[in-house]
């Protein structure tokens, strides 16, 4: 009997190293501002201590345009430089700022699905954001884990104002949280996924596409959807779920579609359209000018 227990013990031992080996670690990556939610961290911010949302948007434009600052960071430099923001916001601000984002649907369902509805799979998931720590914490809060958000990380004076910045989260600085968390998870960029929307995300996107990562874009922003590998948009997190079972998994659309059902969910609409964006010069502009003259009218292609 207990040779027999022993032996039944073993194979119990052996089985679950079987299924630890097969089964496959992911690490997925995602912005957070208008990629799980609609509304900018900063527009929210700026109307809570009376910056009104135009006044932020031409800061933001002016710095963006004199390339002072990485795409995605604009919000960081005014906190601390601005007259108008450094005077007003304080930390409290940023958890207030927070509860007033409107998030997309089933974020936390995502996070579940993709820690383990997947045989054989385990997707870690992460959110890297250039918006402040405590705003996405706070937005993300019983959703996501705090050690599982990467925001921007601030210092603060015994006041609660803001005294200087410790890291930024945005352009080059999401590819290195992004290389610290592989490391940490020992898992290679070849299995890591990441999640964006807009120019802030390119860096990230270019150094894992370099390394055979997978990138999927949530907009139609042309400085992004150049460079993902997918492109998936809709009001609901777990759509970036798709690209991730048809591409990496290798499953077809009515797997997908059955995965969903034993969720309680059913994808509805699920139309798929590639869009080429050109722009055409004549190489002869003072011919064109003539034609201009006999017919104004614009050409549509």
């Amino acid at each position: 009997m207990k040779l027999a227990s022993l032996s039944h013990e073993l194979q119990e031992e052996m089985s679950m190293q079987v299924v630890t080996q097969i089964t496959k670690q992911y690490l997925v990556a995602s912005d957070f501002d208008q990629t799980l939610s609609f509304h900018d961290s900063g527009v929210v911010l700026s109307e809570l201590v009376g910056v009104s949302s135009e006044e932020f948007e031409r800061k933001t434009a002016t710095l963006a345009a004199q390339n002072l600052v990485q795409q995605g960071g604009e919000l960081a430099y005014l906190l601390l430089h601005d007259p108008q923001f450094k005077a007003r916001v304080r930390k409290e601000h940023f958890t207030a700022a927070g509860k007033k984002i409107r998030l997309k649907k089933n974020i936390k369902r995502l996070h579940e699905m993709l820690a383990g509805a997947v045989d054989g799979y385990q997707f870690e998931f992460h959110v890297i954001s250039a918006a402040p720590q405590e705003v996405v914490q706070s937005a993300l809060e019983g959703i996501i884990a705090p050690d599982h958000i990467h925001g921007t990380l601030l210092d603060y004076d015994d006041a609660g104002g803001i005294a200087g910045l410790v890291r930024v989260h945005a352009g080059y600085g999401k590819v290195a949280v992004l290389d610290d968390l592989q490391a940490k998870l020992q898992i290679g960029a070849d299995r890591t996924v990441y999640i964006g929307d807009g120019s802030s995300d390119v860096h990230v996107m270019l150094h894992l596409n370099q390394r055979e990562g997978f990138t999927v874009a949530v907009s139609e922003a042309r400085s992004i959807t150049q460079i993902a590998k997918r492109t998936v948009l809709s009001d609901d997190a777990l759509s970036v779920l798709v690209p991730i079972l048809e591409d990496i998994v290798g499953w077809g659309r009515p797997q997908i579609r059955a995965l969903f059902e034993a969720q309680g969910l059913v994808i509805q609409d699920w139309d798929r359209a590639q869009a080429d964006w050109l722009t055409i010069r004549s190489t002869q502009p003072a011919q064109d000018a003539k034609l201009e003259e006999v017919a104004p009218s614009p050409l549509s292609l």
